[in-house]
């Protein structure tokens, strides 16, 4: 089945302007224009965050959507397909939130605009542990891009996480995934993006 409707997931303190983002949206409009791509700006709150995707997501068919998502947005892409059934690629996905980013609590800034500020609040940790599942349940197919040199999250970690996904280990590379556009085509494929 080919994927009609794209959702993109950004990380922590990221947004919609993210580099990779912004290559995802691109590279989908270019070469794929028929699929319905959504990249929402989550809320601070994973509760709110998980609530607005599925609510903007309830009318896209199950059967041909895919969910894309970076660190923080890979836990939540996770998530969505665990609801859904979809296929997911997961970009260096955190792994367990609520531990890494107890030590976030307070002011933050955005990561593209740091005029722009929000609040990460306690209640957002036990938010993070009520969307956590010990194991991983029967999903659709997962594409998981884990760069060993991610300074930010361990490699051996996101590998454990996800046994069954297909794997690109990037040797060396950064959080940020700085080389995704190489990726575009090998992620499109595997989404078989209409």
């Amino acid at each position: 089945m080919t994927t009609t409707h794209l959702l993109y997931l950004h990380g922590f303190r990221s947004s919609p302007q993210s580099a990779k983002a912004r290559l995802m949206a691109a590279y989908v409009a270019q070469h794929h224009p028929a699929v319905h791509w959504w990249c929402p700006q989550l809320p601070p709150s994973p509760r709110a965050a998980m609530a607005l995707v599925a609510q903007g997501i309830a009318a896209w068919p199950r059967a041909s959507m895919a969910v894309v998502g970076s660190s923080l947005g890979g836990f939540y892409a996770s998530w969505v397909a665990r609801h859904t059934g979809c296929p997911s690629v997961l970009l260096n996905p955190a792994v367990d939130p609520a531990r890494d980013l107890a030590r976030h609590i307070g002011e933050q800034t955005a990561w593209h605009d740091p005029t722009e500020r929000f609040f990460f609040l306690p209640e957002y940790i036990a938010e993070l542990q009520a969307l956590a599942t010990d194991r991983p349940l029967p999903v659709g197919p997962e594409l998981a891009i884990i760069a060993k040199g991610d300074e930010v999250l361990d490699w051996r970690e996101m590998v454990a996480r996800y046994p069954d996904a297909r794997l690109a280990l990037l040797e060396g590379g950064d959080h940020a995934l700085s080389n995704f556009k190489d990726h575009l085509p090998a992620v499109a494929q595997f989404l078989q993006l209409a």
